[in-house]
């Protein structure tokens, strides 16, 4: 059995902008970009054709908007100004350590998660109360191109965690990205059934009834 775990709003609570078009605007206008009057309008535009279920990194998204307007910039800028406009503040929720090393106790542990931002969901894990080393895998939606409930990333998590996805247990606060995993035959485990100091006896009652039918616990 494997377990993934959610990391925005179920292991973490991270500030976010409350604006972002104006946030991203803010730090675009610090690094020299013309910001276009109508940013807002651009921002909330679509302008990458993405397959369903795909994810489009943020910084892409920026820059194909102020590309629709025709604005020039230096390269990378988009990028570092999205990167900088959500640059969180972080805090731990309560039970998430507890429940991460109940996981740990039996078998490997990855995170999965939709995020759209580069680097963020490492900022955010060196602010936290985990380790790097705590987690055998990190799946990111920006880093393998698809968002939860997207079929793929619970794939890419399972095989990154050397299980088949029915043995996949995946922890998370919504029902219709996180429960994405039952597509593909695994757990979902919703924090709105399950909140998280439930989560060490609910990982014991699941492995305990996975022995009683005989599956092997390395499985």
């Amino acid at each position: 059995m494997g377990v993934s775990f959610d990391l925005f709003g179920t292991l973490v609570t991270a500030e976010r902008p409350s604006d972002p078009a104006a946030a991203v605007a803010e730090e675009l206008a610090d690094r020299d970009v013309a910001v276009p009057d109508d940013w807002s309008e651009a921002y909330a535009e679509a302008h990458v054709d993405a397959p369903e279920g795909a994810e489009v990194p943020l910084p892409a998204h920026v820059s194909r908007a102020l590309a629709s307007r025709d604005v020039s910039y230096e390269r990378n800028a988009a990028r570092r100004a999205v990167v900088a406009a959500f640059d969180p503040t972080v805090e731990t929720r309560p039970g998430a350590v507890e429940a991460v090393a109940a996981a740990r106790e039996r078998g490997p542990v990855a995170i999965c998660s939709n995020c759209s931002v580069p680097e963020l969901v490492g900022r955010t894990l060196v602010r936290s109360a985990f380790e790097r080393d705590d987690f055998d895998a990190i799946v990111t939606s920006v880093g393998c191109g698809w968002r939860k409930p997207a079929p793929q990333i619970f794939e890419l998590t399972a095989d990154r965690l050397g299980v088949d996805p029915v043995d996949l247990v995946h922890v998370g606060d919504d029902s219709r990205a996180d429960g994405g995993v039952e597509a593909v035959g695994g757990t979902a485990l919703l924090l709105e059934d399950c909140p998280l100091e439930s989560i060490p006896d609910r990982l014991s009652t699941l492995e305990e009834s996975r022995e009683s039918r005989g599956e092997s616990r390395e499985s």
